[in-house]
């Protein structure tokens, strides 16, 4: 900024000096990164006795031939981006903010006086280069793909500042700035190292590199088996084994193995598993780096017997209690009830049973009369078909159907 300085104050004194028409551009030719403000310095001279009205700036374009000015007055109009920062005495200087490729070429300074024929063009004008910043990697291990402890160095170039590493650079990983230096080392990497890296000017962050993706491989890593519902299930349910983990790339291939009395048995492949017993499993994930195992799960498979659920438990328990209930209110229901027959039918049908005391026959003597009288044994025959207690005892004698067999034993009062 100082050199610009003295420049013009030097080129000041000379159109002083001089006082002549003139426009001089210096330096001449200027380099800028896309993103950042890119200065052109200018002064111009012109006779004391005038007094300068409009200034300009204009790009010289190659397609089609022609000049486009941008005047001081309707600067704001055009565009923001730029911004006319000298004055209309003798200072010319213009500044361009973000520059882009599409600044890239000559621009001329014009200015006009109040003399009808003072307007004065510089023609040699100032020539602006637009370029990017760049990123270039080296790989101390050759160019295959990164992964776990390799090295990667990143550099950021400015074509501005040629082979030489001039400029100050800040480095981002994912748009968050991390480092300053015109190198980036990454040495003994991890996968905490992926990530996009970009590199800016320090003093211009708009002026940005292009993008460096670091993707950094390696094995499995974290491997182990979600069980869903559970670790203990009831027979003849479903347990889910599910085998996750972290790889780059990707996990390749998912093994499941069962460990039965020291014995190591492949089950499965594939990152869902569903066992069809109790045991030991755990699962292997690989790919191209490598291979990690979870640690042991055991599921344990209850007997067929305890797996009732609470509900049939319930509904069983009631059920017999019930059961019990109805059972024992017929037993107290029977003992109780008396059947009568309510049909003629049914009374045909009805064997009747007539009990006669020792003491109503005929055949025992008055000697007996005060006797005790013990019953021994009765039996009684019956045929088919009974009459109701008071047709036997009103036709005993004439029915024919039904025999009375007593024995008694009579014991006297006052033995002799």
């Amino acid at each position: 900024m100082c050199i610009v300085t003295r420049t013009l104050m030097l080129l000041f004194l000379a159109g002083v000096v001089c006082n002549t028409w003139n426009v001089v551009y210096q330096p001449q030719h200027i380099c800028a990164v896309k993103g950042s403000s890119a200065v052109i310095p200018c002064s111009f001279y012109y006779p004391d006795n005038l007094r300068v009205k409009n200034v300009m700036w204009g790009q010289v374009k190659s397609h089609p031939f022609r000049t486009l000015f941008i005047s001081d007055k309707n600067l704001k109009k055009v565009t923001t981006r730029f911004q006319y920062i000298g004055d209309k005495h003798h200072n010319c200087s213009l500044k361009i903010h973000q520059v882009e490729h599409n600044d890239t070429g000559k621009h001329v300074f014009r200015f006009k006086t109040n003399d009808k024929s003072g307007k004065w063009t510089g023609k040699d004008g100032s020539t602006l280069k637009v370029v990017d910043l760049s990123i270039s990697v080296t790989k101390p291990n050759g160019n295959r793909t990164a992964k776990e402890g390799d090295s990667v160095n990143l550099t950021c170039r400015n074509g501005c500042d040629g082979g030489n590493l001039l400029s100050t650079f800040t480095w981002f990983k994912n748009g968050e700035p991390i480092t300053e230096g015109p190198t980036l080392y990454l040495s003994n990497m991890s996968s905490t190292n992926s990530g996009n890296y970009t590199c800016s000017l320090k003093r211009h962050t708009a002026a940005s590199s292009g993008v460096i993706h670091i993707d950094v491989e390696y094995s499995p890593k974290n491997t182990s088996v979600s069980v869903r519902p559970s670790m203990e299930a009831d027979a003849g349910s479903n347990i889910t084994l599910t085998c996750s983990s972290r790889a780059n790339p990707p996990v390749e291939n998912y093994t499941w193995v069962k460990i039965d009395d020291g014995d190591i048995m492949d089950v499965g492949k594939g990152p869902v598993f569903i066992p069809g017993d109790g045991g030991q499993y755990l699962c292997s994930a690989s790919n191209k780096h490598g291979s990690q195992n979870s640690s042991v799960v055991t599921l344990k498979i209850k007997p067929y017997w305890a797996t009732c659920s609470r509900d049939v438990l319930i509904i069983a328990t009631v059920a017999a209690v019930l059961i019990g209930i109805t059972v024992t209110a017929v037993r107290r229901l029977h003992k109780k009830k008396t059947w009568v027959p309510e049909t003629e039918e049914d009374m045909q049908n009805t064997d009747y049973v007539n009990w006669l005391p020792c003491d109503s026959q005929s055949q025992v003597g008055d000697q007996y009369e005060e006797a005790a009288t013990e019953v021994v044994y009765a039996t009684v025959h019956f045929t088919s078909k009974r009459q109701s207690n008071m047709q036997q005892q009103t036709d005993s004698h004439n029915n024919e159907d039904v025999v009375y067999i007593t024995a008694c034993r009579h014991q006297l009062s006052n033995p002799l």
